[in-house]
């Protein structure tokens, strides 16, 4: 009797558009979501098991070479996730399978250390070293760490082992996370913060799939609100998981004390930053489904969750949720996917929701929880501008009359200023006085920032550095180059300058680059240990400085130029933003917001404190226009190694666009980053209709042309930048 072959469906974390088949040789057992190791040439790869069928195969097949025992299982939500998130981000479903393999040692046998204790057996010759051994001999502990506290050999510590005295145990390396206790007490809550806490717990308790927006002013507890959606989650269910996402890592740290205040453990913690060690435990804890919490910037989306019962998005609004490389996606968008593939809640919390998150709750798509106050005698602060066409500030300096005699007052009350201005280092440009030419990173049309703490010279985009040359490398000119425009290192001089008996300092991705320096620098912050925090945007986000009472924003125009449809939108939310810093205690705060645009109705209205109405102004333009949320946006940007290459295949490219009702194609034209890494760039715009499927739309397009290698199209869903 012949037994049909069994064929096992594979998807590699490699940019493959499907999965491939191979034999499942006897003695092996595969299911759906198993990790094995199969032949791809000459190489041998981990990939995941997606399907299993039964043969015979239509063609010849290599054969699966082993199974990864020691691996978890890939949950089905997850492997579905990849499925819908790859088709909706025009990406190969291998690339999102990499993402979640992140952690390749997770998949091994968790690794252990050997430490000895005390048996309670007398040794059979008991000297002097032996006895001092035996009496450090505790808890368990490495033997060389045992040696050193007894001030004895190592061999005195195996003599005892080899005679029955001490006993060698083993312990993972990666224990278990903490539970957390959801019946611990939380914070007291406002009328509306029990009110908007209640219903998401009821959501929470449905066990279904509910969106909802949490819009709460700077300060108004949103966090103590979603805190209790967890705890109801932890105690619907047992085994619940709950995934938290924050856009900044600076956040993460600032929040995990909160976590452990609340349910008294730390959560997982899932970000860029953590090492090897702390991704592959979270990694395998959470596949478990051991990680209760975990609290991680956009890739923890990915993360293998057996049990997912609620996320949270905070801060759903930034920037920072959306990637703009590899594999290109806005996190938030995958979080209400991801929410909906588990079937539970998610919470998208703001105090600046974006237009899109907004338009969604005054539909009625997404539940709509409002917090208007801050809890006890805090309130919002008052917001003045500073007009600086009236009030200028003095050659080579940046910071207005008006602005400078609030910080002399803030400071004779001994209360906190913090400068925002989003720009790092010295200054944005540097050129030369002599012949005018600005520094660029080579074969990048993009600008060298210079940072004076270091002497040297940064592109931002790229990560390409030098030192500050002494001459101008176009005309030679000596002592020539000159930094044009203010960084926050510069504003910073200005006001030691200014105020020399002030304790200042800088908080920037620069100055603040680990998550220990950036917790230290914030404890301080809160401890009063600064006077006057000088930061970018990393300083406006979340934090909450008792004695904070005024916020300075310089150039708060910057963000309003150029041609990005979202800029209003972003300048209003980071202002409003970094502004809800101040008054957050018992102190009233104020802030103060220099700008050259007074009448622009980001501006005006935010001054104004009418949040709603600029909202509505924005979504009235965007209505008008059809672009999002009332329409939908895509890009696709072809990089060839010349100018002519690249303006050949954009013509190529544009050629083969579909046909397609309800769909509008600009371009192609010169990105606005024209050449980047020594690639030039063309760029296609693509407006849709709501109701067409722009990601089939795009992959469509980008199948019917067949690209040299030298020639790389990406293709963005929704994009937020347009350089």
């Amino acid at each position: 009797m012949l037994f049909p072959q069994r064929i096992v469906s594979v998807l590699l974390p490699q940019p493959l558009p499907e999965p491939f088949d191979y034999l499942l040789p006897d003695g092996l057992e595969a299911s759906p979501g198993d990790f094995v190791v199969v032949p791809l040439g000459p190489r041998e790869l981990i990939g995941v098991v997606w399907a299993v069928k039964a043969g015979p195969p239509s063609r010849p097949l290599k054969a699966v070479i082993e199974t990864i025992p020691a691996a978890p299982n890939l949950p089905e939500a997850t492997r579905t996730f990849i499925d819908r998130a790859s088709k909706y981000v025009c990406t190969p479903p291998g690339n999102l399978l990499a993402m979640t393999m992140r952690s390749r040692e997770a998949l091994e046998d968790a690794p252990t250390e050997r430490l000895v204790v005390a048996s309670g057996e007398a040794p059979g010759r008991l000297t002097p070293a032996r006895e001092k051994v035996l009496a450090e001999a505790g808890a368990p502990v490495a033997p060389a760490d045992l040696a050193r506290a007894a001030g004895v050999s190592s061999g005195v510590v195996k003599g005892l082992v080899d005679a029955g005295a001490l006993t060698i145990v083993e312990r993972t390396l990666d224990p278990p996370f903490e539970l957390p206790d959801a019946d611990r007490t939380g914070k007291p809550l406002t009328a509306d913060q029990q009110a908007a806490a209640a219903m998401l717990s009821d959501f929470v308790r449905e066990r279904a799939y509910r969106p909802a927006l949490l819009d709460g002013i700077t300060g108004s507890g949103k966090t103590e609100v979603y805190f209790e959606a967890i705890a109801a989650a932890l105690r619907d269910d047992p085994e619940a998981q709950v995934l938290v996402l924050l856009p900044e890592i600076a956040l993460t740290q600032a929040v995990m004390q909160r976590f452990e205040d609340r349910f008294g453990a730390v959560p997982a913690e899932w970000h860029s930053a953590a090492g090897s060690k702390a991704r592959r435990r979270a990694w395998r804890e959470v596949a478990a489904g051991r990680a209760r919490i975990v609290v991680g910037a956009r890739s923890a989306l990915f993360l293998p969750f057996h049990n997912l019962r609620l996320i949270v998005v905070d801060e759903e609004h930034d920037g920072s949720y959306k990637q703009e490389e590899g594999v290109i996606y806005q996190a938030r968008d995958l979080a209400v996917l991801r929410a909906h593939i588990g079937a539970c809640p998610v919470i998208l919390a703001s105090a600046t929701p974006s237009l899109e998150t907004l338009a969604n709750a005054k539909s009625g798509r997404y539940a709509h929880l409002k917090l208007k106050a801050r809890p006890g005698t805090a309130r919002l602060p008052d917001i003045l501008l500073a007009d600086m066409r009236l009030h200028p500030p003095e050659k080579d300096r940046w910071i207005s009359p008006p602005l400078v005699a609030a910080m002399e007052e803030t400071l004779a009350a001994g209360e906190q200023t913090l400068l925002y201005l989003n720009r790092r280092g010295y200054a944005p440009l540097v050129l030369c006085k002599a012949c005018g030419e600005r520094l660029k990173a080579p074969d990048t049309n993009s600008w060298l920032t210079e940072h004076r703490y270091s002497g040297m010279l940064v592109c931002h985009l790229t990560g390409f550095t030098m030192r500050k040359p002494s001459h101008c490398p176009s005309c030679g000119a000596e002592g020539s180059l000159a930094g044009v425009g203010p960084g926050v290192e510069r504003l910073a001089e200005e006001t030691r300058q200014r105020f020399p008996s002030a304790r200042v300092e800088v908080f920037s991705s620069d100055t603040a680059s680990t998550p220990e320096a950036l917790l230290d620098l914030v404890t301080r912050m809160e401890e009063g240990a600064i006077d006057i925090l000088i930061g970018t945007q990393i300083a406006a986000k979340g934090h909450n400085f008792p004695k904070l009472t005024l916020v300075g924003a310089i150039d708060a125009d910057s963000g309003l130029k150029g041609g990005d449809l979202r800029a209003g939108e972003r300048t209003f939310q980071l202002l409003q933003q970094v502004a809800g810093r101040a008054g957050r205690a018992d102190r009233p705060g104020r802030a103060m917001i220099q700008t050259y645009s007074p009448e622009s109705p980001a501006i005006a209205l935010l001054a104004a404190g009418d949040r709603d109405a600029f909202m509505e102004s924005e979504l009235e333009s965007r209505e008008l226009m059809g672009f999002p949320p009332f329409g939908r946006l895509g890009s696709v940007i072809l990089a060839a190694g010349s100018s002519e290459q690249a303006d050949e295949w954009a013509r190529a490219f544009g050629a083969a666009q579909p046909n397609a009702s309800g769909v509008e194609v600009w371009g192609p034209a010169p990105a606005p980053i024209t050449v980047l890494r020594g690639r030039h760039r063309r760029r296609f715009l693509v407006r849709s209709e709501r109701n067409v499927d722009l990601s089939a739309f795009l992959s469509a397009w980008k199948s019917r042309v067949k690209l040299p290698p030298s020639v790389r199209v990406a293709l963005d869903v929704e994009p937020y930048s347009f350089m």
